[in-house]
């Protein structure tokens, strides 16, 4: 049977590289979110992104739970940062008839600041098409990020710096 695979992650914890990787081994549709709001709004997108994202995380759900039921394996490289949105998740894809599992990249504080340094250099580079973290964004996002709790999720994917 088919199932849907949801990331979460903290932002620069190796979620697309991971699903890109998971989707071939599957195999599987890999639906990326950032993907998509990067084509359509730019590396600097500004407040107007919660808006996209929101709009786009209805459609994801709604084309994986599609994917799945048709017999093809889905990942939808997201991030459900808060306990809400992991409930909602399961319930959606609950309430549609497919299996849905969340995996959660954990990545320590010290690497996390490394990545994001990284990615930043990268984009102001031109190496990178990903967003740019600014201070801004950085301090919204530690405000609401909810690690998950023991049980909420069906897989803990460790960085590879942890594993060596």
């Amino acid at each position: 049977m088919a199932k849907v695979i949801l990331t979460c992650g903290r932002l620069c914890s190796g979620k697309t590289t991971y699903s890109e990787r998971l989707a071939r081994e599957l195999p599987a549709v890999h639906f990326s979110i950032d993907d998509l709001t990067l084509l359509l709004l730019g590396p600097m997108p500004g407040d107007i992104l919660d808006e996209y994202f929101e709009k786009l995380e209805g459609y994801f759900y709604e084309k994986a739970a599609e994917t799945a039921k048709n017999g093809i394996n889905a990942i939808i490289d997201i991030g459900l940062w808060t306990a809400s949105e992991r409930e909602y998740a399961k319930k959606f894809f609950r309430d549609r008839g497919v299996q849905c599992e969340i995996h959660y990249l954990k990545v320590p504080d010290r690497i996390w600041k490394e990545r994001i340094k990284k990615r930043n250099r990268d984009v102001s580079d031109g190496k990178s098409r990903a967003y740019f973290v600014d201070e801004n964004l950085l301090k919204k996002f530690e405000s609401f990020f909810e690690e998950p709790a023991e049980g909420e999720v069906e897989r803990i994917v460790l960085s590879p710096e942890q594993k060596s």
